[in-house]
């Protein structure tokens, strides 16, 4: 097992298997909050599921109303799990902190050290404690493209 710390935005305690994304992914426009699919067609993982996985992406993109998009995606229980990046995005912490106040539920949201991100690899089953550290299993993989 590998384990890392991360800088917390939303604190919060999950697990999952990690969806990692090659691209940036702006919510609004790009993810279907009662689905919970990448719906943006110019994105690389376009068609994959964001539900209950742990969404990890170099940053948001785009839109403060991708805050509104993540609410949304919370109030349907069709958002991710948990959101990792490789840089701080406080339109994501809005949506997350509010869906926390008005739903009581938000993922918890973690920033990444470079040299970390490198090891959030497609696939890979992921435990967040509330401090921040993560613990990535080094034995499980599961299909990447899980299809709506």
């Amino acid at each position: 097992m590998t384990t890392m710390n991360a800088r917390v935005l939303v604190a919060g305690t999950t697990s999952g298997v990690i969806l990692k994304l090659d691209e940036a992914l702006s919510l609004w426009g790009g993810l279907e909050p009662t689905t919970g699919e990448i719906i943006d067609r110019r994105h690389p993982q376009s068609g994959c599921i964001v539900s209950g996985r742990v969404l990890v992406m170099p940053s948001g993109r785009g839109s403060s109303s991708a805050s509104s998009i993540l609410l949304e995606a919370v109030r349907l229980h069709t958002a991710p799990a948990a959101i990792i990046t490789a840089e701080a995005d406080g339109i994501l912490a809005l949506g997350a902190v509010v869906a926390r106040e008005l739903y009581a539920s938000a993922p918890p949201l973690l920033v990444v050290s470079a040299e970390d991100y490198a090891l959030l690899t497609d696939g890979r089953e992921i435990s967040i404690a509330e401090a921040g550290r993560l613990e990535l299993h080094d034995d499980t993989h599961y299909p990447t493209r899980i299809e709506p």
